[in-house]
């Protein structure tokens, strides 16, 4: 059952599988038509608003992943984690205020229910050279 089209696969994967009412979504870049839009590792001496496009996509593109699971009058219940990995320079801190941006936007499209438990995690590099790279859990 899918719900609509998720983001095209870059490797030998599925966008998201669904088992009952959970949704698991691969990994997702910030990528627009199969392109990533931004590369390289997160700065420490660069604003945060720098990539919050790129997060806000790679989030949406989870989303859309998870949306594609979706059958007909259904909706995403609930988020219950989203993963937020960070490929940054040595020395960067503030993971968990990039994974603002991808919170904030799950809250925008989801209400409360877009909000669950949550991880932002430092790594060196990323598919693709993405700064970075979202997965989440959502009932359905």
């Amino acid at each position: 059952m899918t719900g609509g089209q998720g983001p095209k696969p870059q490797g030998d994967y599925v966008p998201a599988t669904r088992n009952g009412n959970l949704i698991f979504t691969s990994g997702m870049t910030p990528r627009k038509d199969g392109v990533m839009t931004l590369t390289g590792p997160v700065k420490v001496d660069e604003p945060l608003d720098t990539y919050k496009n790129a997060v806000l996509l790679a989030c949406g593109n989870a989303l859309a992943a998870a949306r594609s699971m979706l059958g007909s009058g259904e909706r995403i219940t609930a988020i219950l984690s989203l993963t937020v990995y960070v490929a940054a320079e040595p020395g960067f801190t503030a993971h968990s205020r990039l994974a603002d941006f991808a919170s904030a936007f799950l809250r925008s499209e989801l209400g409360t229910d877009g909000i669950g438990s949550r991880a932002a995690v430092g790594v060196a590099t990323l598919p693709g050279n993405a700064p970075v790279e979202i997965q989440l859990v959502a009932a359905a």
